[in-house]
């Protein structure tokens, strides 16, 4: 495409028109939005009707879950429980509480959930036989059927069997391992390869002489199911678990968390037993052997006693040391008493005449003592008889020799007497050092006996410590408590799905979403456009008016014409006569039709206006300016002579390539003409001012059908003749993105006093001209005008409901 002239030079004003048409289709109107949806309502209704009927099918044969729930308290073993090594609890060696989270990946585990099947028979399924469905049935089968003699494969077998109750007494049975039907008594036992079967009716039943298909699957698989099945989840910082399952059967589901519940304590009681055997065994192995190294002590302690003859160490080390403390005394004191002796034989050995013995020195007791008392009595008696000067007196005599035989007498005695105190010392100086002897062995025997005594308390303290835990063994093994505390049993918490009110709620929203869903990704990728609100409020170009689809092809309305087509004519050219307002009513209107690009219309709005315009009794003339695919030909019978031939010639007559339109009294046309190889050249002609001077002259209108303006320049060129340009938009033909062009010509005022019409509309999607005026797709702006303050409300009510 060449590039067309520029109105403007400002660079700053072209990018703020730039950004203002960006801003203009930017704009999204939520009316109008909800409206395009709106006007789907069937579909959506229908929609919804389907999901809604889909929604009820499934809610009536889907088999609804019931959920179950439990809570447990785990015992903590260091608050008085009982765990499997708390008999050596107090040695701090073993941990004997175990984490919540150990517990509950027990309780989730594969081998108590086996436990669990096993002990309910869980793997063993009966389903009622119905019409449309078949029923799972638990408790209340009206017949009892029993699995006895299992053999090693019982739990590793599938089997599906087909029991059909024929008469009272008798009943059918298929399955894998009989290979046609064969009937049975009731109470008969009946052989398989995996076990013996008896079926029995119940007498609380009533005979209902229907099938029953009986599954039996493998253990390991059943537990699995049942162990993914179940949540198990502790409380913060408690010691209590929540257990939670959802079945098909409410009532099966409460016994299997209780049953659960059951498996796990007697698993750990189990646990506890066997560890607790075990520990009891030990303990009597150790106190064998303790007791044997407690004998072996006694004896070498006994030994030891006897040799060192001693029966308490510390006992014996007192006595001895008292002895010996004893017998130093009495030492010290024969030592004092030697002392004393000595000095009195010292002083009788140079004792004086008539000299007085000292007689306190000496003990009453001492024999010595009596022989000085008698001495000195002797000597006091002479003394007084020389005193009275009776020397010669033979008492005198007698005196002194009773004074020499104690004076003898005393010094034989104090000699005596040190003979036997020196013997008595030597036996206190021998027992006490005896004694001192037994004194200073007392380290040594206290050492090793210290040695023995302690590893007889060792051993004898582990004796007893044994003894004492094989009893709270024993009593242990006999006293057990579950290890879970049952906080609330096994309770239904009603169905957990289906959930109707949401499936329900989903079934109706999908309803809605579906059909929005298309019409928005139809409405996504179809970019063309559609409707007047595709325009309106988007493009500031002034909108004439919409031309519903025409009934007719290449043909021009009549005057008498009440179709919508002629009438929504009617109204644009009503339209065109306000644009003209402020000009000389006496003057010529020259009125320029082009497009964005070709087949949208704008020959046949070319056509049709000036009919119009002639209906109405005003002189019209339609020019062909669209010389490179001229058009005109297909609405009036016109000669291929025209514009370009009166172009290229310089001595051109404009009269002779204008014709008269049979029908109308005051309608010409002006061909094409010739295509010419130079279209833009001719059209740069300066002929074409004389053409439209002559012609403004002569016609009151000048109806222009020119070419293309986003592909050539052709109309660019002839544009500052127009008094007006009607630029025609096809619905569903034209991108709304091309919607940016006609715009960016507006707003740089490149083409003068323009306008839109949309050409080739829905009639519904339009407001229905002709009589009646049937609103379509335009009813929100047509009927706020008509109803004037109605609600919005009732609007929308009225637009739903419309026919």
């Amino acid at each position: 495409m060449q590039e067309l002239p520029q109105a403007n030079s400002n660079n700053q004003q072209n990018q703020a028109s730039k950004i203002n048409i960006e801003s203009a289709f930017s704009t999204i109107d939520i009316k109008d939005i909800i409206y395009n949806y709106l006007k789907h309502w069937k579909w959506i209704v229908l929609s919804i009707i389907i999901t809604m009927a889909i929604a009820y099918v499934y809610l009536r044969y889907t088999v609804p879950e019931y959920g179950a729930s439990a809570k447990i308290l785990i015992k903590d073993d260091k608050k008085g429980g009982s765990s499997e090594l708390s008999a050596f609890s107090d040695l701090n060696i073993f941990s004997t509480r175990s984490p919540t989270n150990n517990e509950i990946a027990i309780l989730k585990s594969r081998k108590l959930s086996q436990n669990v099947v096993e002990a309910l028979n869980l793997d063993i399924t009966s389903f009622s036989i119905g019409r449309l469905v078949k029923r799972e049935i638990y408790r209340d089968s009206p017949l009892e059927i029993n699995f006895i003699n299992r053999k090693g494969n019982y739990y590793l077998k599938d089997t599906i069997i087909n029991i059909t109750q024929i008469s009272k007494s008798e009943i059918e049975i298929s399955d894998a391992n009989l290979q046609n039907p064969k009937t049975f008594k009731l109470g008969q036992i009946i052989k398989t390869s995996f076990c013996d079967i008896t079926i029995e009716a119940k007498d609380d039943k009533d005979i209902v002489y229907n099938t029953i298909l009986l599954n039996k699957r493998k253990l390991e698989s059943v537990a699995n199911l049942y162990s993914s099945a179940v949540q198990v989840s502790s409380q913060d910082k408690t010691n209590i678990i929540d257990l939670f399952i959802v079945d098909p059967i409410r009532i099966r589901a409460e016994d299997f968390i209780n049953e659960l519940i059951n498996q796990y304590n007697l698993d750990a009681t189990n646990d506890r037993n066997i560890i607790g055997k075990k520990t009891s065994d030990f303990i009597n192995e150790r106190l064998s052997i303790i007791t044997e190294d407690l004998d072996g002590v006694e004896n070498d302690a006994e030994y030891f006693k006897k040799k060192k003859r001693i029966t308490d160490v510390q006992a014996d080390a007192s006595l001895s040391l008292s002895s010996a403390t004893d017998y130093e005394k009495q030492v010290i004191g024969i030592d004092t008493d030697v002392k004393i002796t000595n000095i009195m034989l010292d002083i009788v050995k140079n004792l004086k005449e008539d000299e007085l013995i000292p007689a306190n020195l000496l003990q009453e007791a001492d024999a010595s003592s009596s022989y000085v008392q008698k001495y000195n009595e002797a000597i006091l008696e002479k003394m007084k008889f020389l005193e009275n000067g009776q020397t010669f007196n033979p008492v005198i005599e007698r005196l002194s020799k009773e004074a020499d035989n104690y004076k003898a007498s005393v010094k034989e005695s104090l000699l005596n007497k040190l003979k036997s105190i020196n013997i008595t010392k030597s036996d206190y100086v021998f027992q006490e050092n005896r004694y001192n002897g037994k004194v200073y062995q007392v380290p040594t025997n206290e050492k090793n006996y210290n040695k023995i005594d302690r590893q007889k308390q060792i051993i004898q303290s582990l004796y007893l410590y044994l003894l004492q835990k094989r009893e709270e063994t024993e009593i242990g093994l006999n006293i057990t408590a579950d290890k879970a505390k049952i906080v609330d049993s096994a309770y239904g918490t009603g169905q957990i799905s289906p959930n109707r009110k949401l499936i329900n709620l989903i079934a109706f929203v999908i309803g809605i979403l579906i059909p929005l869903s298309i019409i928005f990704l139809i409405d996504f990728f179809d970019t063309k456009v559609k409707n007047r609100l595709d325009i309106e409020g988007k493009l500031s170009i002034p909108f004439l008016g919409d031309i519903p689809k025409s009934e007719l092809i290449n043909e021009t309305v009549k005057s008498s014409s009440r179709t919508s087509t002629a009438e929504a004519l009617r109204m644009i050219v009503t339209n065109l006569q306000f644009m003209f307002a402020n000009l000389n009513s006496s003057k010529c209107r020259t009125i320029f039709v082009t497009s964005s690009i070709p087949k949208e219309g704008k020959t046949f709005v070319a056509a049709n206006l000036a009919t119009t315009f002639a209906h109405s009794g005003k002189k019209t003339i339609i020019l062909g300016f669209d010389i490179r695919n001229p058009k005109l030909d297909s609405y009036f019978a016109i000669p291929e002579k025209g514009i370009t031939n009166y172009l290229a010639k310089k001595e051109a007559v404009l009269s002779d390539y204008i014709v008269p339109i049979e029908g109308y009294d005051n309608f010409y046309a002006m061909p094409s003409g010739i295509i010419p190889p130079n279209p833009a050249e001719i059209l740069m002609n300066s002929k074409i001012s004389l053409l439209f001077e002559e012609l403004k002259n002569e016609y009151d209108y000048i109806i222009v059908d020119t070419a293309p303006i986003s592909l050539v320049t052709d109309t660019m060129l002839i544009s500052k003749f127009a008094d007006a340009f009607v630029y025609v938009v096809r619905a569903n033909y034209l991108d709304k993105r091309m919607l940016k062009f006609p715009e960016t010509l507006y707003r740089e005022k490149k083409l003068p006093n323009m306008a839109i019409v949309l050409n080739d509309t829905e009639i519904k999607q339009t407001y229905g001209y002709g009589y009646g005026y049937g609103y379509g797709y335009g009813y929100g702006y047509a009927n706020d005008v008509l109803e004037g303050n109605k609600s919005f409300l009732s609007k929308l009510k009225s637009f739903i409901f419309r026919k």
